[in-house]
């Protein structure tokens, strides 16, 4: 084994690419997951022309056997898996009478499940270790519903109340267990895209920049036992909460 592994499932090209880079920077093997190899193979290569290690990693994060495996990959080839984030959004909004089986379905899979999958084998391979982090990426609507987002809502508690047991049942054997609550624009493609004038923010520090996001996952690694968060909301200074 090599270095320590830092597993983000989910590093796409804003906040879990920016997870990624963060904790390559400070000397992990950053393992970029996506449902593709190639969709992740752009972001490790950025990370290893600045001289970092990274591993893309074709993985469909709501298929147990694919995780299990993932993970035993990872402990056998790579390292030892200190960190594990599950930055999945799967937002998505329709109305109530609109929402199908199939979309709330797989929006659960997606948000929920998934994040179970995630944590669950994380948990196997830090558990006799006593060491670990679990970062779980929440959002606005893991706190409230909204209207339209009766799928993605009900997926987000439901992620909440996953990362509340963890932490409850893995605190004590030295792991720990955070949930973030993403509240508001982030820098990102689809919103200079779709909502231009909430992008022009941006100018004032007024949605979310993802390296800052990533700071703060850094931040919760490091933290002392004596002082975990479990939970950490963040948001531009002018959101309403």
């Amino acid at each position: 084994m090599t270095k320590q592994a830092a597993i983000i499932i989910g590093a796409g090209d804003a906040t879990g690419g920016a997870i990624a880079r963060r904790f390559a920077r400070e000397g992990f093997t950053s393992v970029c997951v996506r449902r593709t190899e190639e969709a992740a193979a752009p972001l490790v290569a950025e990370i290893k022309a600045s001289g970092r290690q990274a591993l893309a990693v074709g993985c469909d994060a709501r298929d147990e056997e694919q995780m299990i495996a993932l993970f035993d990959r990872i402990e056998k080839d790579v390292g030892p898996v200190e960190v594990a984030v599950f930055n999945i959004g799967a937002n998505v909004r329709f109305p109530i009478t609109e929402t199908t089986a199939r979309v709330y379905r797989k929006v659960w899979e997606m948000a929920a499940f998934a994040g179970f999958l995630t944590g669950r084998e994380a948990a196997r391979v830090m558990s006799p270790r006593e060491a670990g982090t679990i970062i779980f990426t929440g959002a606005t609507a893991s706190m409230r519903g909204g209207a339209g987002f009766s799928a993605f809502a009900s997926a987000k508690f439901a992620l909440r109340a996953l990362a509340q047991s963890m932490a409850r049942e893995l605190g004590p054997k030295g792991i720990h267990v955070a949930h973030t609550v993403i509240d508001g624009a982030i820098d990102t493609a689809f919103i200079r895209d779709n909502f231009p004038d909430r992008y022009k923010l941006k100018d004032e520090d007024g949605i979310l920049n993802p390296d800052a996001i990533a700071d703060a996952y850094w931040m919760l690694h490091n933290q002392e036992r004596s002082a975990w968060t479990h939970e950490l909301d963040l948001r531009p200074w002018m959101e309403n909460f």
